[in-house]
């Protein structure tokens, strides 16, 4: 679980996009805290602050304003069209003890057998939707494979999560399995063949050969 870390956030004046470019021009990223029935408030943080806490796995941030101290949720990140800068963020307040509702990313932990022996291995799910407490968002949901044998599954069900986490996904759902690949050759055994056609001989001529 990734620590949550502290940010001073400057309340903004103004809004649209050519506040918000001049904003980034000046190494900061625009923003809003919303949420707990208060008013949405727009704000500016420190873009490189911000942007390495983002790729690093934060999720919450200790958000200090002129109104004081608050623990928010990253709920949205905007990014540019490459991916590369951030344009802007979405927070939402949290308490300390509250359960949220988030998406993680899993994980897969060691090397299976059954792909060992020639199988293939298959992940339909890449994230679950979970809930836990704001402020204990586990980084990544961990599943061990090296017990996967071929035609095996690990199920949601199977799971075993970290302490206040429960899923919210279907119990059935397969996370990953390993399949065997389909035969490449039809069954061996005997394999007849048609004779070719003789193309363009008329029955004048098989008469003749049969004089």
């Amino acid at each position: 679980m990734a620590e949550s870390v502290v940010l001073v956030a400057q309340k903004r004046e103004g809004r649209g996009s050519r506040l918000a470019q001049r904003l980034r021009a000046q190494g900061q990223i625009p923003g809003v805290v919303y949420g707990h029935k208060q008013a949405t408030v727009p704000v500016s943080l420190p873009g490189d602050e911000l942007d390495h806490g983002i790729r690093h796995g934060t999720r919450v941030l200790d958000l200090q304003t002129d109104a004081g101290t608050q623990k928010v949720l990253i709920r949205e990140v905007q990014w540019d069209h490459l991916g590369k800068d951030l344009l802007h963020v979405d927070f939402a307040r949290v308490s300390a003890d509250e359960r949220i509702k988030v998406s993680v990313r899993i994980e897969l932990r060691g090397v299976a057998p059954g792909v060992t022996a020639g199988g293939l291995l298959d992940q339909p799910l890449h994230s679950l939707h979970i809930e836990c407490p704001a402020i204990s968002i586990p980084d990544t949901i961990r599943v061990a494979i090296n017990e996967l044998q071929l035609d095996g599954s690990i199920h949601v069900k199977d799971l075993k999560l970290p302490e206040g986490v429960k899923v919210l996904d279907e119990p059935d759902a397969i996370i990953v399995h390993v399949t065997t690949p389909a035969a490449e050759l039809a069954p061996a055994g005997e394999v007849t063949t048609a004779e070719p056609e003789v193309i363009g001989r008329v029955k004048g001529e098989e008469a003749k050969e049969g004089e």
